[in-house]
């Protein structure tokens, strides 16, 4: 049911101003009479985990987590209050008991159920929880599944309802997640006065009218409910003693879009019982249909406007204290707007969303591919017990995100489909009743506008089949294919792709102690699929050594620095090409979501944004690659240079495209400028021979002689001559031994102009304690780039390179 955030204009009271905490051995104390005179308590935070509050104490640290999962851990506070409330949990972890004033109250099993207990307040109260040892009950016998996956130990995880951050080796860091990392509060419950113990709403679009259906369940006695929103309001029919229900309808609302295609407008949401006001917070309107079937691979349509999702796979923020606020999310989900992303998906491995987050892609205008909390496992879903905790916690999901118009997609786990069957098992053994089945059931009733999708990989003859459905791609990356596999393999949409182990920038491995590449705190970094012979630096190294031509592991040793820098140019490069493959006029792919948004530990993470928060050289470049108004090139062989132009604004553009084809030494030896007209979320699709008007070898493909040229270049312009996107295609490979480039910078008041008088790869900008609008780009010969910072009230200083440019120039004042 949609979440109650204020009665009469006040919230949900958090429980407790000052919480305690302290650890015992597994069934040392039985309840909170056998607390009395134990030593040891400590602050605690809540919402938090005792992860974070033993860190804060000096009793446990990140670097060598120790474990937490074979102690009982012990909240306790106490507050004031008299009368009938309501208590509410919103997230406990992970087998937790509950008392008031000595009176248990509540007993959960599950880290993703919330509850809400009414109680009666005495005066001067008490509340105490318990989270017994979950090692203690993951030890306990219990039938092994058909089969057992190697992502994630110990194999008894597969009846826990708990997150598996922390129990996959090589993936995150074993830090156990222990106590109440989503907010306790408390709502008074006035005597007689009218309560709403449940709203069911659904708001929907049809056309240019939003249409709002309210169901609403009350207790005390209420003349008259009325729904609000928009300004406009409706009054609701008594149906049932107990029962409100109607619908307002609001023609002419302006509609929620993806930021990508429009603005994500949302409207307030309110009921009035007999006067006395329930904030429901915001909603959005608007439809998500699919434009063909999912067998033929998931596509999207918002408003009847197909959209290419792209993004990446969220991850909690703070691995330690599960941050669940506002302040926590936004730094993240900022640069993920930022870099052009539409899509999230939020991965059976990890943990659902905290409101916040939701709340703040409604706001931003970023969808949500959510999975259940199941991966890899063979889950019991024969076993009543576990059903009623999923299904309960299906249920706490799609209530408390009823009103998100950002929430698209609805996923029956990750990989638990594909795991089986790539040990063998048949389609009776991996397609599950219940994710094909049940889940959709489920879902129909809350959000029946959802995309409900059975597993995240599924749809094909096998689930990981790459064309149909969604699927994990992996064929350019981990498998190591040549570029040109992804558009060989006519991905469908991609949930999971482009995974590396991503270097930071030299300033963040200085500040996270990662300098020296030998030691084991940069081994323990890398991620890795347990039980293979290979890691995702070496899939990095491949495509070092496959687009400069050197051998890595030589490099290494000779010149780290250089080293490095060839990592990251060549994750920028793999990451921005595939990106403008997928969005191909003729491509099949609907989406791609890049495996990780942020790193879980310091390291080289598959995050594009490390652990401290600062974004890598594939953020930059996929900041590129997921422009709205965008100019691509591709390779057609004998056909020659395409340049698909895309304007997924809801604007048309009138714009000046420039395509130029130059030799070693930056003069131009054939080149066109025609003035192009983009209407509103419309794409288009122009040869090189079209906009030459002659035939030239583009793409160096008919060889009748030495090529005439070693770089083509196409940019799009607005009226006032600032180019707005540009891409690069380099027939004969890349050349990285350094060359006088002209490479140059001209600074202004808090930016600078970089400039090369001959092609320029890999256009690296660094500077102290600021971040660079872009970096890790290339520069087309007689071409500028400008460049601002954001965390700098005036110019930093810096420096400018590039991969082959002997050239290193330096900008601003030092501090």
């Amino acid at each position: 049911m949609a979440r109650i955030r204020a009665i009469d204009g006040v919230p949900p009271l958090p429980v407790g101003g000052s919480w305690q905490l302290v650890t015992t051995p597994p069934g040392a104390c039985a309840g909170p009479g056998d607390l009395a005179g134990l030593d040891g308590w400590i602050p605690a935070r809540v919402p938090g985990t005792a992860a974070a509050a033993l860190r804060e104490a000096g009793l446990w640290s990140e670097a060598e987590p120790a474990p937490i999962h074979d102690r009982d851990v012990w909240y306790r506070t106490s507050f004031p209050g008299t009368g009938r409330a309501r208590l509410a949990f919103e997230g406990l972890a992970t087998l937790c008991e509950v008392w008031l004033n000595g009176v248990p109250i509540l007993t959960s099993h599950s880290m993703f159920r919330a509850h809400a207990v009414a109680v009666d307040l005495a005066g001067d109260n008490e509340i105490v929880l318990r989270f017994r040892s979950l090692k203690a009950e993951l030890d306990r016998p219990a039938k092994r599944g058909r089969w057992r996956p190697r992502l994630a130990t110990p194999g008894s995880l597969r009846h826990a309802r708990t997150s598996l951050l922390g129990f996959m080796p090589g993936w995150c860091p074993e830090i156990d997640l222990v106590g109440p990392y989503r907010p306790i509060t408390l709502t008074p419950l006035s005597a007689g006065a009218p309560d709403l113990v449940a709203a069911d709403l659904r708001a929907d679009l049809d056309g240019e009218t939003g249409r709002l259906v309210a169901r609403l369940r009350v207790d005390g006695p209420v003349e008259r409910a009325t729904l609000r929103c928009d300004g406009r309001l409706v009054a609701l029919a008594r149906t049932a003693p107990d029962l409100f229900e109607g619908e307002l309808l609001l023609p002419g609302i302006a509609p929620w879009w993806p930021h990508t295609h429009g603005e994500p407008r949302l409207h307030a949401v309110a009921v009035d019982l007999d006067g006395r006001s329930h904030d429901l917070g915001r909603t959005g309107f608007r439809s998500i249909t699919l434009t063909r079937p999912f067998e033929e691979g998931l596509s999207l349509a918002v408003n009847g406007v197909p959209v290419f999702c792209r993004g990446a796979n969220w991850t909690p923020p703070d691995l330690v204290g599960l941050g669940s606020g506002a302040e926590d999310a936004r730094p993240l989900l900022d640069l993920a707007r930022e870099a052009g992303m539409n899509m999230l998906r939020v991965s059976g491995i990890t943990l659902y969303g905290p409101q916040a987050f939701h709340d703040l892609c409604d706001e931003l205008g970023i969808l949500v591919f959510q999975d259940l909390m199941l991966a890899n496992f063979d889950y019991p879903h024969d076993d009543p017990a576990f059903r009623q905790e999923l299904e309960g916690e299906i249920a706490d999901l799609l209530d408390r995100t009823q009103l998100s118009p950002s929430l698209c997609a609805l996923s029956g786990g990750s990989e638990v489909w594909q795991q089986a069957a790539m040990l063998g098992a048949p389609r009776a053994v991996w397609a599950d009743a219940f994710a094909g089945e049940r889940l959709p059931a489920l879902a129909a009733p809350i959000r029946p506008d959802l995309a409900v999708v059975p597993n995240s990989p599924s749809g094909g003859d096998l689930p990981f089949s790459t064309t149909a459905g969604v699927t994990h791609y992996y064929g350019v990356g981990a498998y190591r294919r040549p570029l040109e596999d992804a558009r060989r393999a006519e991905v469908g949409f991609a949930t999971e792709c482009l995974a590396f182990a991503n270097l930071p920038e030299e300033s963040s491995l200085a500040a996270m102690g990662l300098g020296e590449m030998e030691s084991p705190r940069w081994s323990a970094g890398i991620p890795r699929d347990r039980g293979a012979d290979w890691d995702f630096e070496q899939v990095r190294d491949h495509y070092v050594g496959l687009l400069y031509g050197v051998d890595p592991a030589a490099l290494r040793r000779a010149d780290p620095e250089r080293y490095r820098d060839l990592g990251r140019a060549a994750v920028a490069e793999v990451m921005e090409a595939t990106v403008a493959e997928w969005r191909r006029t003729r491509s099949t792919t609907r989406g791609g979501l890049v495996w990780f948004l942020r790193d879980l530990a310091p390291g080289t993470g598959w995050g594009i944004v490390d652990a401290r928060g600062v974004p890598k050289s594939g953020w930059y470049a996929l900041k590129r690659a997921f422009r709205p108004v965008q100019v691509t090139l591709s390779d057609e062989g004998l056909n020659g240079l395409h340049v698909h132009l895309h304007n997924e604004t809801a604007e048309a553009r009138d714009l000046t495209l420039r395509l130029a084809f130059t030799d070693a030494a930056g003069r131009a030896v054939a080149k066109a400028e025609r003035a192009v007209g983009l209407g509103a979320r419309s794409t288009r699709t122009l040869s090189s021979a079209e906009l030459l008007g002659r035939f030239f070898d583009a793409t160096d493909s008919y060889r009748f002689g030495p090529p005439a040229h070693t770089l083509g270049h196409a940019s799009l312009s607005d009226p006032a001559g600032a180019v707005i996107a540009e891409a690069f295609h380099v027939p004969g490979g890349r050349r990285i031994e350094p060359i006088e480039t002209g490479l140059s910078v001209a600074v202004e008041a808090n930016a600078i102009r970089v400039r090369a008088e001959r092609h320029a790869l890999g256009v690296q900008v660094e500077a102290e304690r600021a971040r660079p609008d872009d970096t890790w780009f290339h520069l087309a010969p007689g071409t500028e780039r400008r460049i601002g910072f954001t965390g700098a009230p005036r110019l930093p200083h810096g420096r400018v390179r590039a991969l082959n440019a002997v050239e290193t120039v330096t900008f601003g004042p030092e501090a």
